[in-house]
């Protein structure tokens, strides 16, 4: 599946919707199916007015979508785009991962180089101060 690259203003509203630990926890319980407003209001201590509020922040940011189904308005949590972002994410992940790599060889180049100088400079003083007692 190829997806379409998200723009800053489409990423701008996606992290700051993601940014409230209601609206994580609507996109957790969504991530198990669709619900409705009453469902997704159950385990919050807020009224299902404020609910609806984190839930259309969420429509905004293009991260869930409402249906209708006959009376009822299920809520569902929108793959694609969250997908999209974890591409994005994805994307700088990958340079560190790659600098790290990188770092690591150099590291690994130089970590005998190193050792033996490291253990050189450890015998010196020894073998300085021994002179000096003779």
């Amino acid at each position: 599946m190829i997806l379409s690259p998200v723009s800053d203003a489409d990423l701008d509203r996606a992290f700051a919707a993601l940014a409230d630990p209601v609206r994580r926890a609507i996109i957790a319980r969504l991530s198990r199916g669709a619900a409705t407003v009453n469902e997704l209001a159950e385990p919050f201590e807020i009224s299902k007015q404020a609910v609806s509020k984190h839930i259309q922040v969420l429509e905004v940011a293009g991260l869930v979508s409402r249906t209708r189904d006959a009376q009822r308005r299920p809520v569902h949590l929108e793959a694609a785009r969250l997908e999209a972002m974890t591409a994005w994410i994805d994307r700088y992940r990958l340079l560190a991962e790659q600098r790290f790599r990188s770092l690591d060889a150099v590291l690994e180049r130089s970590a005998p180089t190193s050792t033996a100088a490291t253990s050189t400079a450890a015998t010196t003083p020894n073998n300085t101060a021994k002179e000096q007692q003779s």
